[in-house]
């Protein structure tokens, strides 16, 4: 008796540690997942990547969905006309079709393969449709950014704090610091707060470009003399680069686009910075998360100046 409820007893504190183990297990991995979700996103190409960048806001989200619909029919489509091409020529191979057939018309084929690609093609077109009405204007907008395309460089003027204007020019590879990217990081980035809906206004100086940063799914002309309209949101704070997908002249790679997503206290304090900074003549500066960000790498620099001197 007293062997059997020690064996009992071991069985169950077995389990116990077992499931101790498990919901420690899961406690690490949801505080993994807390933790990569709070991390600052960026939205950048990745050496060797396959797909569309990670989603950054709605509109990407959309247009992801959308990719994947569209790539699963292509998949079905490629899988069936794979198996139809194999079975015609197995089936009428000289070997078991001695005396091929001399029909030439077929109604109930003709029509089907009329009537099936068209229906393919609603259930493309609908969804096609709808995303782009949805990207098309801003619904709701809690802000308004002007973006005019110049030769080669990006000119921003945020008309609702203050209508200060700046342009923005890529951070040259002998100065980049830590965290920025070769062609891709700028002096004074494109600042924005999280969550909000951005109405973005385009225009061109000159010749057409395009404001284009894959992450947060906008893609709009810079047209001179045409105003356009498109928007963005991004639900994640971090950085989000994009280029000018525009062949606009031989300067046309000097064209990067980094919008910095930071949380409304942050950039209610870079607005008020700015409009001070615009009025001194000077541009608005970078975020102040973007100054702590480059405050080791400065620091570093000069250390290893003193240290040649």
């Amino acid at each position: 008796m007293r062997q059997a409820i020690g064996v009992l007893m071991g069985r169950v504190a077995r389990i116990c540690g077992a499931a101790a183990m498990a919901f420690g297990l899961l406690a690490l991995g949801a505080g993994a997942a807390l933790a990569q979700a709070e991390a600052p996103m960026v939205g950048a190409p990745t050496p060797w990547g396959m797909g569309l960048q990670a989603s950054g806001g709605p509109i990407k989200d959309a247009i992801s969905s959308f990719n994947s619909l569209v790539f699963w029919i292509i998949v079905a489509i490629t899988i069936f006309v794979a198996i139809l091409l194999v079975y015609v020529i197995w089936r009428f191979r000289a070997a078991a079709n001695p005396n091929p057939t001399r029909t030439s018309h077929n109604t109930m084929l003709e029509i089907a393969w009329t009537v099936v690609p068209v229906l393919i093609l609603v259930v493309i077109a609908i969804p096609s449709f709808r995303l782009i009405y949805y990207q098309d204007r801003a619904v709701d907008a809690e802000m308004t950014i002007n973006v005019q395309g110049r030769q080669w460089y990006w000119h921003y003027a945020y008309p609702d704090h203050g209508n200060f204007t700046f342009d923005s020019y890529p951070v040259a590879q002998g100065e980049l610091g830590q965290g920025q990217i070769r062609n891709l990081s700028v002096d004074n980035p494109l600042v924005v707060p999280v969550g909000a809906n951005v109405r973005i206004l385009t225009t061109g100086q000159d010749v057409i470009h395009s404001f284009f940063v894959p992450s947060l799914g906008v893609q709009k002309y810079t047209i001179p003399g045409r105003t356009l309209e498109t928007w963005i949101r991004a639900d994640r704070p971090g950085v989000y680069y994009g280029q000018c997908n525009q062949i606009c002249g031989v300067n046309h790679w000097f064209m990067p686009i980094e919008v910095r997503a930071v949380p409304r206290e942050e950039f209610n304090a870079w607005a008020e910075q700015a409009r001070t900074r615009f009025a001194q003549g000077l541009p608005p500066g970078p975020p102040p998360s973007a100054l702590a960000e480059r405050a080791p790498a400065e620091a570093s620099t000069t250390t290893l100046a003193e240290a040649r001197r």
